[in-house]
């Protein structure tokens, strides 16, 4: 039997990741050598990452990172707060970011066969190795690439972000961009659905008029009053979907277009918002509501 010595156990976990029993349980069963072990720990790990493939992954990071005129924002979920919040965890979310801006993939599929930026392994089995490891469900969940003048929005560590595109003849101009950061810090804490009114889509616009008809005339008013409610209240529909139609979080007495007026004219600027992407961490996905009580008493059974 192979001389399995600490210092072996170290360089296979600086290798892989993997845990420091796991690291010295291969090396044995490889009798110290180490592709065959790099090798048992990868089959162990894609056994390990199928059982934990149905669990719920809720928690996790938005990411967001621009170089020159490229941006990228993405969403990667884990189980628990406690993983996300690890240097691992983080690490990987920060190579993945990277991974996309330099591949700039399609979709998930594309993504997941493509190379992480600077090695020879494909994304998917990396990420099968870090649920191996870290002992959580993983999985990188959504993306989406922005080219131009761009700004992003982190919040809350990772729960909530923004990247924004604009256009303007003063991309570097500094006033200039501080507005479109504040823009986009708008965008992540009021969560606007469309930038402007004529963005909205007409069938939206039929369901919403329909929803508040039927409400006004169940409050029993005048059908040529109902009307005129009516209207009033689908403008304050498009005043809470409409980014440039919301009251600008700095300041109300203004819009959010009013305030990007007032910023163009003051700098002698024109600046239209183009686009943008708002991820919220785990919104959309089922979450699974433990109740702590029964779990203590099914533990105890073990």
């Amino acid at each position: 039997m192979a001389n399995i010595t600490a210092a072996d156990v170290k360089q296979l976990r600086d290798m892989t990741s993997a845990g420091m029993m796991d690291c010295k349980r291969a090396l044995v069963e490889a009798e110290g050598d180490f592709d065959k072990a790099v090798k048992i720990l990868r089959e162990k790990g894609l056994a390990k990452a199928a059982k934990k493939a149905g669990r719920i992954a809720a928690e996790g990071a938005v990411n967001a990172k621009i170089v020159n005129d490229t941006g990228v924002i993405v969403e990667i979920n884990c189980e628990t707060d406690f993983c996300a919040k690890s240097d691992r965890f983080k690490e990987f979310v920060d190579i993945i970011t990277d991974t996309i801006l330099e591949n700039k993939p399609a979709d998930i599929d594309a993504l997941m066969k493509s190379n992480v930026k600077g090695t020879q392994t494909k994304v998917e089995d990396l990420l099968t190795d870090k649920i191996a490891t870290i002992g959580e469900n993983m999985k990188i969940r959504r993306f989406s690439l922005l080219d131009g003048t761009l700004i992003s929005y982190i919040h809350d560590n990772g729960r909530i972000g923004t990247i924004l595109k604009i256009i303007t003849d003063k991309p570097d101009d500094a006033a200039v961009l501080e507005a479109a950061k504040n823009v986009a810090l708008q965008i992540t804490a009021l969560n606007a659905q469309y930038i402007s009114k004529e963005n909205v889509p007409q069938s939206a616009i039929d369901n919403e008029r329909e929803v508040q008809l039927a409400l006004v005339m169940k409050e029993g008013k005048p059908e040529n009053i109902a009307q005129k409610i009516v209207e009033g209240r689908m403008r304050k529909f498009y005043e809470e979907i409409t980014l440039l139609g919301q009251t600008y979080v700095k300041d109300d007495k203004l819009s959010v277009e009013q305030y990007v007026q007032s910023v163009a004219k003051e700098n002698g600027a024109s600046i239209k918002i183009d686009s943008f992407v708002r991820f919220e961490r785990g919104e959309g996905i089922e979450r699974k509501e433990d109740n702590f009580a029964d779990e203590v008493a099914e533990m105890m059974k073990k």
